[in-house]
């Protein structure tokens, strides 16, 4: 597993390789539902429904009251809707992310998926893992790997035209 520059990264290709690997792995699975996580996530499941013929089945959530610092860090002000407009149960599903990192948000997604239902399966697709888990979630499909400074964030941007950007912050 080679590490990426976090400072030369292409979006647009690293969302094809994305769809490609998810592509392939999805491949004879039935009843897939692809759910994003707000932001970068959502935007990512919302590209990728569309491109694999799924947009019927693909869902958003928003975890800021599934997470663990939620008592510490208090509500965000941008809180968007959870819109899941399948069902879960049983289903297999794709959970979707810009970037993974300590694995806490996955676990946030996952508790929320669990109050609409007891999924068949769970899969994790991430356009980037930065490493640095506290939990331990790894994801099924990821299109690259990369190391960023402590304190940094690498941040997913959409344009207007749905383009996809990376960013170090």
């Amino acid at each position: 597993m080679s590490t990426l520059n976090p400072n030369q990264l292409d979006a647009e290709a690293l969302y094809a390789t994305l769809l490609a690997d998810v592509k392939a792995g999805l491949a004879g699975v039935a009843d897939v539902a692809i759910v994003g996580i707000h932001s970068g996530g959502a935007w990512i499941a919302e590209r990728l429904a569309a491109d694999l013929g799924l947009s019927a089945r693909c869902g958003v959530l928003d975890v800021s009251f599934y997470r663990d610092d939620y008592a510490k860090k208090g509500l965000p002000a941008d809180v968007k809707p959870t819109n899941i407009g399948f069902e879960v149960a049983a289903a297999n599903l794709l959970l979707v992310d810009d970037v993974l990192y300590t694995g806490r948000t996955t676990r946030a997604a996952i508790n929320e998926l669990f109050d609409y239902g007891r999924p068949a399966r769970i899969m994790l697709a991430a356009l980037v893992d930065r490493g640095e888990r506290q939990l331990p979630v790894a994801a099924d499909f990821v299109a690259a790997h990369v190391q960023v400074p402590p304190g940094q964030a690498l941040v997913l941007k959409r344009a207007d035209d749905g383009k996809f950007t990376l960013t170090i912050e």
